[in-house]
């Protein structure tokens, strides 16, 4: 596939995944500091990593948020707000932060599980 093909399919998958708010305004904030990196993240991670048949957005979602929750990485919240684009559940998301809280250890499902409490307080006031 071209990359100009990839760079389309990665932005739908994007758009799709992390919703149409965000991602105006990840393109919004780019400039030359960033423009390839912001392409490469659109072609690659989304054109091709979460284009691939053999899991689906669900799953991939959860894959997603166990890792970032595992690594403490900022953007765990992100994808938690984006995995209501996806299909999993909120059962389904604990579910997987306790698995972190076993393999990966207890501060950091304790910390992903206050952000997705948090988030689930927003949506509910």
């Amino acid at each position: 596939m071209s990359e100009v093909g990839k760079h389309e399919r990665g932005m739908g998958i994007r758009r799709e995944v992390l919703g149409d708010d965000h991602v105006d305004r990840a393109i919004a904030g780019t400039n030359d500091v960033d423009r390839d990196f912001q392409n490469w993240i659109t072609e690659n991670v989304w054109g091709d990593l979460w284009a691939r048949p053999e899991l689906g957005r669900r799953d991939r979602s959860l894959v997603t948020i166990a890792i970032l929750a595992a690594a403490g990485h900022h953007e765990l919240e992100l994808h938690l707000r984006a995995a209501r684009n996806t299909g999993a559940t909120r059962e389904e998301i604990a579910e997987v932060l306790l698995h972190v809280a076993i393999y990966a250890g207890v501060p950091a499902a304790n910390h992903a599980f206050k952000t997705l409490k948090t988030i689930y307080e927003e949506e509910t006031d």
